[in-house]
């Protein structure tokens, strides 16, 4: 393990690292945060004065050596500030679209209203969005945030309908009973928003990650089970899997609490109600996590966070492929 030394701001803690991969030059742009050392979320949130700064340091050796930090606050958040009270990337991965367009996950509370007698919590909101650059990583944009409904941390993934028709996925945190998931149409506005009904959220909500996929060979999925959405041989859509605390139902409100952290599966992305899970693939307490999936061999890895009696004392990886997925979920 590695200390960045470079990725970090005098006076300011780093935080929320998300990486995301540019495969034309092989170059690796890890994302995160600085905030004001002292000022929590939630005193931004109550004040609605933003404390974070939006950085990166870059690799293009595959993680042997880093640049210095770059701010990209002033240059791609300075007509946006005034109106947030805080906002952070990941933390998770970005992705690389098809097109080649860099995408970050990022969150920000928006300030709908202010009061000058009262704090603006009470008319703040947040929402999930992203940053993206087109131009290989040079330049950065933010996309418009989801309004439709409020979450936090999120991850996107990028669907193969077919060879030349892709749609971007979100999937987010929220304070709601079920994870919010929406779909992108033209990669610049979502139009579809809706809540995930086979994906419970935890109490208090909690990270997750998502990946899409394709199976480079199909037939190497076992073909002892029937799998829902699957017919022929051929696997032309890309599918998504997913992994998240499943918990179990701890108050009145039925919201789970982290524990058992479960690999979920969708092979219809497009339509509602399509997810199935979950795989218990670590047992008690768990939190964050992160997958990949290494294309062309049906295998996946996950970063994640595991303990005995609280989630967040260690830090775990783990591998296992596609045939498992399936034999332990159908």
């Amino acid at each position: 393990m590695i200390p960045l030394k470079m990725a970090m701001l005098p006076g300011y803690r780093t935080m929320n690292p998300c990486p995301v991969y540019e495969r034309k030059f092989g170059v690796i742009y890890l994302f995160f945060t600085c905030v004001k050392d002292g000022v929590t979320e939630q005193q931004q949130i109550w004040w609605g004065k933003n404390a974070a700064r939006l950085c990166y340091v870059l690799s293009r050796d595959a993680g042997a050596s880093w640049s210095q930090l770059t701010d990209l606050t002033d240059t791609v958040l300075d007509s946006r500030l005034s109106k947030w009270a805080t906002f952070a990337v990941g933390p998770g991965h970005g992705v690389q679209t098809q097109q080649g367009r860099l995408i970050v996950p990022a969150y920000a509370y928006i300030i709908s209203r202010k009061c000058c007698l009262i704090p603006p919590i009470f008319f703040t909101h947040p929402h999930s969005f992203y940053f993206y650059s087109d131009d290989g990583g040079d330049n950065w944009k933010l996309a418009e945030p989801i309004t439709e409904c409020p979450a936090v941390e999120c991850e996107l993934a990028e669907i193969t309908i077919t060879d030349n028709y892709h749609l971007l996925y979100c999937n987010a945190r929220t304070q709601r009973r079920h994870r919010m998931e929406a779909l992108s149409l033209d990669l610049d506005h979502f139009e579809i928003v809706r809540l995930a009904q086979g994906l419970p959220e935890s109490k208090d909500g909690c990270q997750g990650s998502v990946v899409s996929f394709r199976l480079s060979n199909p037939e190497t999925v076992s073909s002892s089970k029937s799998k829902p959405g699957q017919t022929g041989t051929a696997v032309e859509m890309s599918w998504l899997l997913y992994t998240h605390p499943t918990g179990e139902p701890c108050c009145f409100y039925h919201k789970r609490n982290r524990t058992n952290l479960g690999v979920y599966i969708n092979l219809m992305p497009l339509k509602p109600k399509q997810w199935y899970g979950p795989w218990i693939i670590q047992a008690g307490p768990s939190g964050y996590s992160d997958l990949v999936y290494l294309d062309g061999m049906g295998i996946f890895a996950c970063l994640y966070e595991y303990g005995i009696s609280k989630f967040w004392e260690q830090i775990a990886f783990c591998m296992f492929t596609i045939d498992e997925v399936m034999e332990n979920i159908f």
